[in-house]
């Protein structure tokens, strides 16, 4: 398969490119500055230089030409503001999508956040809040495209341990952690994997090797 993959100098896009290439697939990864595409080019992927704040769905859909998949890994990351949230976690995504859908590429998945279907708590953090609420306003509009075959992958609380290869995936799993590996191996499963169009899931380490998991969930 070709895959474009949005966000693609991210910690989950870096680790799912070298899982694609070592499989044989052809990647693309979408990133903002050119100083990033040596990473790029040493995790085996192609790095395409284009800003999805201020890139037309044209361009982008110029770049997902023969594309049989797209991923939504961007995200406007620690640091940034509320404004920004809703730039790249909201308005890029959509971006992203009506390109997807001008390109004729309808395999599309989303790395969203747990906690995105609902408001959030009293109390949150204004910031994160303001990410949560564009994480899922993101997601409502992508399960709204009849154009995109889509799955929205709901992880919990990301870390930087080894991945296991053994997780829980489900429409909810409860609260709970898992590595980036991890999170980059099932994204690899559901790209191989028709059934889990059109299904929201949620993401923590469980017991359940990466595979088996995504057939379940399709089940």
């Amino acid at each position: 398969m070709r895959i474009v993959i949005a966000g693609g100098h991210g910690q989950i896009a870096l680790r799912l490119e070298r899982l694609l290439h070592a499989r044989g697939d052809e990647v693309a990864g979408i990133v903002r500055r050119p100083g990033q595409a040596g990473d790029l080019l040493s995790a085996g992927a192609e790095p395409v230089v284009c800003d999805l704040e201020t890139a037309t769905v044209a361009d982008v859909a110029r770049h997902l030409e023969g594309a049989d998949a797209a991923v939504f890994a961007a995200g406007a990351g620690p640091g940034s503001g509320i404004d920004r949230k809703e730039t790249v976690d909201r308005g890029a995504a959509t971006l992203f999508a009506d390109a997807a859908e001008a390109a004729g590429v309808r395999r599309f998945l989303v790395v969203s956040s747990m906690g995105a279907d609902k408001e959030p708590p009293e109390g949150t953090d204004p910031v994160f809040a303001a990410y949560l609420r564009a994480k899922g306003a993101a997601d409502a509009d992508v399960r709204s495209r009849s154009g995109l075959d889509w799955t929205i992958l709901r992880p919990g609380r990301l870390t930087d341990d080894p991945g296991t290869g053994l997780v829980s995936l489900a429409e909810s799993t409860g609260r709970g952690e898992i590595p980036r590996d991890d999170v980059a191996a099932v994204l690899a499963a559901l790209l191989d994997e028709p059934a889990t169009i059109g299904r929201t899931l949620e993401l923590i380490s469980g017991d359940t090797p990466v595979e088996d998991a995504v057939g379940a969930a399709a089940g």
